[in-house]
């Protein structure tokens, strides 16, 4: 489930449906642009921020289709994980015969 182990659900402000309701409207389709500048148009289900964060602002949020929502979740999850992350540097063993 996408909300599982998510606090996202409770940062939503008390209006959201409400919100929610008027962005499907305004935007009627997903609204997600294609490399080649035509928009997805399939049916919208998910209300996607397209900055991340905690801003509710109709121009930070856009209608899209359930399966360019995921992607683009998974991709800033992703993306946040590296950055976390953190590197451990090994060096690279030498072959034996070359050890002194």
């Amino acid at each position: 489930m996408a909300w599982a182990g998510s606090t996202r659900r409770q940062r939503l402000p008390k209006d959201w449906p409400r919100t929610r309701r008027r962005i499907i409207r305004r935007d009627r389709a997903c609204v997600w642009e294609l490399s080649d500048g035509t928009v997805c148009g399939a049916e919208g289900s998910d209300v996607d921020h397209i900055e991340p964060g905690d801003d509710h602002s109709d121009e930070n949020l856009r209608l899209l289709c359930a399966w360019h929502h995921q992607r683009k979740s998974s991709s800033e999850g992703g993306g946040a994980a590296a950055r976390t992350r953190v590197r451990t540097h090994k060096p690279k063993p030498t072959h034996p015969a070359l050890e002194d």
